[in-house]
């Protein structure tokens, strides 16, 4: 079956290799932001003879074609995560957890931020003569468990 992430690559003349396939597929079936890590681990499983240096490689090209976001939330890891299809959260936003670097998506106010990103953008645009592409929000705190533990401990 040739789903979207196949089609994708076909248009920007890729072969669809199996080893791309399963990276899709794990993607696919998951809503956390994996490490590059953690998703060879995976893969792994299902196709022993891959090696984290494909892995590697294929995300990039991932992300550069689009299928694929990348993140980077400040623990010396990138995370990714799949940008089409049904684990697709569509446009949203990150709060993650300095302390246990939980990361919650949030798509609450998204319209209001918008809103006001676009009329920045636009100022920034002008005033500097920069083509913004894209914007990335996130806000670093404590979850509610990490700052009940932090009280706790004080």
């Amino acid at each position: 079956m040739v789903g979207r992430g196949e089609t994708r690559l076909k248009e920007s003349n890729y072969r669809i290799t199996r080893p791309r396939r399963v990276i899709l597929d794990v993607l696919r079936k998951t809503s956390d932001h994996l490490s590059a890590e953690e998703i060879y681990q995976q893969v792994y499983r299902v196709y022993p003879a891959i090696g984290l240096t494909t892995v590697y490689r294929t995300l990039e090209l991932f992300v550069q074609i689009g299928l694929v976001h990348k993140f980077e939330f400040g623990d010396g890891k990138a995370r990714y995560e799949i940008n089409f299809g049904p684990q697709a959260v569509g446009h949203h936003h990150h709060l993650v957890c300095v302390r246990c670097k939980r990361i919650v998506d949030y798509s609450d106010f998204v319209d209001q931020e918008l809103e006001l990103i676009r009329k920045t953008e636009r100022t920034l645009q002008h005033r500097h003569d920069f083509v913004i592409q894209n914007h990335i929000i996130e806000f670093y705190g404590l979850c509610g468990v990490c700052r009940r533990e932090v009280e706790r401990e004080s």
